[in-house]
């Protein structure tokens, strides 16, 4: 398996700009010499879902999965509200994020706190422009969407969309953005069963491309 860290992110180098087909560019040129072949999973969460939806289109893999990914973004007024909450808000502290995540693992805070510390705030600024956040043009291969049961970013409509672009679009119960954290166990159920519905030679194989999620 390979993790990516995006530029901005965890261990990552800054960029002097930021945005969604900057990310792919460099996960494909990172990745891209370490492939025997096309990788057999795709998978991103957030902001990973979206670049990994632009990676796959290059990369060909047999499978992608995208995590409450950022396929969409909420128009006018709040829409303007969300840009200035990420651009404004102060990194939260460990009280704060215990009590919006109370199904978290004392560990999961403790690298969300660490992710947080490592986070380049500036690469908001990739998302001045909203318009790319969009799902797939295309399907290269069968597509998985988890949902969170409180999607932040995908209405009903869009989800709409998404199934008639042929992806299958599942929600995860009790879950918020961070779908594999609230619930780790229907995370995996859900990835799992649907892997040896459309691909059972990838259940167990390690040639999973995972870029990193945004901080969020």
């Amino acid at each position: 398996m390979l993790a990516v860290d995006l530029s901005g992110h965890g261990r990552s180098p800054r960029a002097l700009r930021y945005s969604p087909a900057a990310w792919a560019d460099d996960v494909v040129e990172t990745v891209a010499p370490l492939l025997d072949g096309a990788p057999d999973v795709v998978m991103g969460h957030s902001l990973g879902g979206l670049v990994a939806s632009l990676v796959a289109d290059r990369l060909a893999p047999r499978a992608a999965i995208y995590i409450d990914p950022a396929f969409a973004f909420p128009k006018g007024v709040k829409g303007l509200a969300y840009k200035a909450f990420f651009a404004m808000a102060p990194r939260p502290k460990r009280s704060a994020l215990v009590r919006m995540n109370p199904k978290w693992s004392a560990v999961d805070v403790d690298i969300e706190l660490a992710t947080l510390r490592d986070w380049d705030k500036r690469t908001i600024l990739g998302f001045s422009d909203t318009r790319p956040l969009v799902p797939p043009a295309r399907l290269v291969a069968p597509s998985l969407v988890l949902l969170a049961e409180r999607s932040l970013l995908i209405t009903d409509r869009v989800a709409a969309q998404m199934r008639r672009q042929g992806m299958t679009v599942t929600t995860v119960p009790g879950t918020g953005h961070t779908v594999f954290r609230d619930d780790h166990a229907g995370f995996m159920r859900a990835v799992t069963e649907w892997l040896r519905g459309v691909a059972p030679a990838t259940v167990g194989v390690a040639r999973a491309l995972v870029p990193a999620r945004v901080t969020a």
